[in-house]
């Protein structure tokens, strides 16, 4: 299955997922519409039960993404004042980058960020919520905020310091420089750094080993059990949730099947869905409101 968007492409095969960021003639870079496009591709592959796992890269070889698309000058980060009646009556623009990282952070599949050429600006900050990044050799993150006179966006104070550090994202917001595939790499922001011409490669390979072999029930809750979990101020509420979880997947067909595999040596065949089949305490935290 492919879907053409205005500014990506979203393929489906063997039950992984491929975004591609599709706007080569300007290094793919962000705007409103390549937001609305990703949104609905992410709502599309969470409704979609063939999809186990999705892949997030970019169009030709020199860009992931260059960050906001700057065409409109100097005020391309102008987003209008509180007090401007367009606002709403949040009174505040939302930030068109944190909308999409929210949004990828609920998503019910596993995320690989396959990260070829620049990633600037959003384009570093939209990987923060994705799960696993990985890295062509040509690939360089800039968090260029500060260079461009403005703060770090897409939620990026909340994810880049959990990722790599409070030292490490201090140092590539203060300074806005490109940083290297092999410095992401040593400070925890990018799992691997693959040849140019391999990483779609490596990258389907790990969303292969996670398709073939996990329950997607399993996998979805997961996802939230981690990223939830990263901000609980004690192991008990872990507890509390890991508790009710294991007991709902415990009695499910998938968790006979898992056993019945494992003693028989084979394959397992998962038949549970993540679009029917979710527990009923699922989602079990609620969104704060935006204000």
């Amino acid at each position: 299955m492919r879907r053409w968007f205005e500014t990506i492409e979203l393929s489906v095969s063997r039950g992984i997922a491929t975004i591609t960021l599709n706007r080569p003639g300007r290094l793919n870079a962000f705007n409103a519409c390549m937001l609305d496009d990703l949104m609905a591709a992410f709502d599309a592959t969470d409704a979609d039960d063939e999809v186990k796992v999705v892949i997030v890269t970019g169009a030709g070889n020199r860009a992931f993404c260059s960050g906001l698309d700057l065409a409109e000058g100097a005020d391309a980060f102008d987003f209008g004042s509180p007090e401007d009646p367009s606002a709403g009556s949040c009174r505040v623009q939302r930030d068109l980058g944190g909308q999409l990282t929210l949004r990828i952070f609920k998503s019910l599949k596993p995320v690989i960020a396959a990260v070829n050429g620049a990633a600037v600006g959003v384009g570093a900050t939209m990987q923060l919520a994705m799960d696993i990044r990985m890295a062509a050799t040509s690939a360089r993150f800039a968090f260029v905020f500060a260079r461009r006179g403005i703060t770090p966006e897409a939620a990026s104070s909340w994810f880049l310091p959990r990722l790599v550090g409070i030292q490490n994202a201090l140092e590539w917001c203060y300074t806005g420089r490109f940083v290297p595939a092999e410095e992401a790499l040593t400070g925890g922001l990018v799992r691997s750094i693959h040849a140019d011409h391999d990483l779609l490669s490596a990258a389907h390979t790990l969303a292969r080993e996670i398709a073939d072999n996990a329950a997607p029930v399993s996998v979805a809750l997961t996802r939230q059990l981690m990223w939830q979990m990263m901000t609980s101020s004690h192991p008990m509420d872990a507890h509390r949730i890991d508790s009710r979880a294991v007991q709902s997947r415990g009695r499910s067909s998938d968790a006979k099947e898992g056993v019945d595999a494992f003693l028989a040596k084979r394959v397992a065949h998962f038949s549970d869905r993540v679009s029917v089949d979710m527990p009923d305490f699922f989602p079990w935290w609620s969104d704060p409101p935006f204000t």
